[in-house]
Parts: structure tokens; C-alpha cells; sequence
């Protein structure tokens, strides 16, 4: 099956991460290489390259930018998404987090437990945001999808 075997993200620019977010990114970048699918559909018009795949993945022109290649460099797909559908789960999963970091330094557990149920609720809504603007140009699974959610608000993070 198609996966990922690497991952750039271009965060050029972005102001440095908090220490939270640095970790949260290094997670989903393990996660997602340890296990992932990623399976670009047939295409009429040109044959599309096997995987395994790199993934360079960057926001221009406040749209987010997919840009597939093979393993030797060659150019397997690329695919532009608006930001729109995304903007309101990212600031939704970034309040959430804000209040879990918070949580975990002071609260009880069973206040704790509330919190991150709610925090992977949101983060469950931007993975299947993302299932959607991906559908007829990206075959992803829902962990994977999870994981890519994650590096996008990492990303978004600055943008």
C-alpha cells in the first residue's frame, strides 16, 4: 500500500513554536512515519507514480500546499486547499489545547480528563476536514488524517 516515508514541512518564516507545540509536532511526525496511508487515486488523463511518497507540505497564498514526490524525486501530485475550512477547527483546537496545557500544570485529573476528551473531539472534526478536501485527490485513514490535522495546525501556527 501507498504510505509516506518522509515529511518537510515548510515552516520559513513562522515565528518559533512554543515548547507544547514543538512537541505536539514531533509526535504526529513519528506517528506518521511509524504508520500512515496515503494512496493517490488513478487518473484518466496521466498515470500517477507508486509510492512510497515524500510529502512537502507548506502554506502560500494562504492556501495550503500538498506537494507529493516519490522517493527518487519524481513529481507524483499537487494539490492546493483552501485555508477556509480549516480556520475555525485550528482556532477551536488551539483555544483547547491552550486550556489542556494549563489544565495539566494545576487541575485535577478527572477535570484534565474532561478537557482532552474535548480536545481530541476537535481534533477528530479537523481530521475529517481534512478527509473531505482531501476526497478524489488523497486516499488517507483516519490516524492518518489525525496526524496530518496535527502538522497543518502547526503550520497554521504562524500563518
Amino acid at each position: 500500500m501507498s504510505h509516506i516515508v518522509d515529511i518537510v514541512l515548510d515552516d520559513a518564516g513562522l515565528p518559533p513554536p512554543t515548547p507544547e507545540i514543538e512537541q505536539e509536532r514531533k509526535v504526529a511526525l513519528f506517528d506518521l512515519l511509524e504508520d500512515n496511508t496515503f494512496v493517490l487515486p488513478k487518473r484518466d488523463d496521466r498515470p500517477v507514480p507508486d509510492g512510497p511518497y515524500q510529502l512537502n507540505l507548506s502554506i502560500r497564498d494562504k492556501r495550503l500546499v500538498f506537494d507529493v514526490e516519490t522517493t527518487d524525486a519524481r513529481k507524483a501530485a499537487e494539490f492546493h486547499l483552501s485555508l477556509g475550512p480549516f480556520r475555525q477547527v485550528v482556532k477551536d483546537y488551539f483555544q483547547i489545547c491552550e486550556s489542556y496545557f494549563d489544565a495539566v500544570k494545576t487541575l485535577p485529573p478527572s477535570q484534565i480528563e474532561t478537557i482532552d476528551m474535548a480536545r481530541r473531539g476537535i481534533h477528530d472534526e479537523g481530521s475529517r476536514v481534512l478527509q473531505e478536501r482531501l476526497e478524489g485527490k488523497a486516499e488517507i485513514d483516519r490516524d492518518t488524517a489525525r496526524r496530518l490535522f496535527t502538522l497543518i495546525c502547526v503550520l497554521h501556527f504562524g500563518g
